[in-house]
């Protein structure tokens, strides 16, 4: 080998030695993960086990004789994530859109209709259960039979045409949807038939048609008493869900303390609150948020506060997040400039005396009747030992003290609302209190001649053990906080790049 052939040879393995040992020897990927996706199609928390629970409940409801028939939510309109039907979520687990369940009573089968798989949009947007997952579903869902969609009609026909079926059972109230309580759904529904110039109708009302043209002598009856029974009373795994969502909540609220300002505004504050919900991986948010600065509170669902907070204002924040379907609500209240003034202190001071009566009166067995008058006693000596500054505040402390003896008349009143899947919990909370109930008290408070409002809000639980204030480490007391707002906030540390 000649002189510069051999150079030649010499430097071109020195330079691969050196390469090789710098790493451009190793093997190498465009990306380390392997998966194409890795989204759960069935929930990581409930077990196939609870959901079939929940089935025999129904089955055991409905009786041999009877069907119960739900519809799954239609596709998202536009570019939003699915959400099911609250109710079918919660009979199935199945996350998927225009789908159908029918529970089959003689046979205690439960029967899903899927769409067709559509390649094209899961090439673009990801996997969605469809009929073709028949087997997968088989192995991770309470479910027995899956069919084709195109498949549901002669289905549900040829059932209410056998002489084995007596009667059909499905969903009668507004299915709930994200952020969707009966309440606020129904109100959506009665300015929708105010619309002289439409003529629509709501999806559960045109399947109840539906449902009525083709059962010929069966009998249609309201699922809704059955289910709504069911979900008032959580599973340990479903207080899991919204301990969970009431931590972050908290988080949320205490973060938002922090941060208060004179000058910052309702959208900074919720901000921060989003911050932490994403941040922990939230679905999204259970409700809008209820930020009220100064006088926007007596307006107690008020959701578009743009004003800034001023020196002397107080705040009202109630907010909150899905996890994994589950929400909670809570509510608090505190001074823009971090020390409450002493009208605040006074009303502030008076009202959480009158709250906390009836929190702590709370027990396992009480009818919330027996609870609110036993509270009473404690609300008269708090009433009479509070010494007012103005005639006005008297008055209002009075009449609303008084508007709770006149509850207290009635069998039939209840302390406050559920709170589970939807953030406005079904089921009859006038009962005695039992184990599994998950709900929160709010008396609200004003003083109409100043348009002042309080309100506070927290979660309790009700297990074997007894009644937990499962919030109770939200601070809510004066001096705690006071305390709170000393310490460091998010806004203080990111201030706004563009000032609007």
């Amino acid at each position: 080998m000649n002189k510069p052939l051999f150079k030649h040879f010499c430097l071109t393995a020195l330079t691969a030695i050196l390469l090789y040992t710098a790493g451009y020897g190793q093997s190498y990927a465009w990306n380390t993960s392997k998966k194409a996706e890795e989204k759960p199609l069935f929930s990581t928390h409930f077990s196939v086990d609870e959901f079939a629970s929940r089935q025999t409940k129904v089955f055991d409801a409905i009786g041999s004789k009877a069907i119960a028939v739900l519809q799954g939510a239609p596709s998202a309109a536009g570019y939003l994530p699915f959400w099911q039907n609250n109710e079918f979520y919660y009979l199935s687990g199945i996350s998927s859109p225009h789908a159908y369940l029918i529970l089959h009573g003689p046979t205690k089968s439960t029967l899903l209709y899927l769409k067709q798989r559509d390649e094209r949009r899961e090439y673009g947007e990801g996997k969605v259960l469809s009929a073709e997952d028949a087997k997968l579903i088989y192995d991770h869902a309470a479910i027995d039979e899956v069919y084709y969609q195109s498949d549901f009609e002669d289905a549900i026909t040829r059932f209410l045409s056998s002489d084995d079926i007596e009667t059909v059972y499905t969903p009668f109230s507004p299915y709930e949807g994200i952020a969707g309580t009966r309440s606020m759904l129904s109100r959506a529904i009665r300015d929708m038939e105010s619309d002289t110039f439409t003529d629509q109708k709501a999806r559960h009302e045109l399947f109840i048609s539906k449902l009525q043209e083709i059962s010929a002598d069966n009998e249609v009856r309201n699922l809704d008493p059955i289910i709504d029974e069911l979900r008032k009373i959580k599973s340990e795994k479903e207080m899991e869900l919204i301990k969970r969502s009431t931590d972050l909540q908290a988080a949320a609220i205490m973060e938002s303390m922090r941060s208060t300002e004179a000058g910052v505004k309702p959208y900074e504050l919720e901000a921060v609150s989003k911050y932490i919900y994403i941040k922990n991986n939230i679905q999204d948010d259970a409700y809008y948020p209820l930020i009220h600065f100064g006088p926007d509170a007596y307006m107690n669902h008020y959701h578009e506060s743009v004003r800034p907070a001023r020196d002397g204002d107080m705040i009202l924040m109630d907010y909150g997040a899905y996890v994994d379907y589950y929400s909670s609500d809570l509510g608090r209240m505190w001074p823009v400039n971090g020390t409450f003034n002493p009208v605040q202190k006074e009303l502030y001071t008076f009202y959480l005396n009158f709250y906390e009566a009836i929190l702590y009166n709370i027990k396992i067995g009480l009818t919330p009747q027996e609870v609110m008058k036993n509270a009473l006693v404690e609300i008269d000596q708090i009433l009479a030992a509070t010494d007012f500054s103005k005639p006005v505040y008297r008055k209002a402390a009075e009449e609303f003290v008084q508007s709770y003896h006149e509850r207290a008349k009635s069998s039939s009143m209840s302390l406050g609302h559920g709170v589970g899947i939807s953030v406005h919990d079904v089921g009859d909370y006038s009962v005695p209190i039992e184990p599994g109930m998950v709900f929160v008290i709010e008396p609200q408070f004003r003083v109409p001649e100043e348009r002042i409002y309080i309100r506070l809000e927290d979660m309790i639980f009700v297990t074997e053990n007894g009644v937990e204030i499962y919030s109770d480490f939200l601070p809510r007391d004066i001096e705690s906080i006071e305390k709170i707002m000393l310490e460091p906030g998010l806004l203080q540390q990111y201030p706004a790049d563009i000032q609007n």
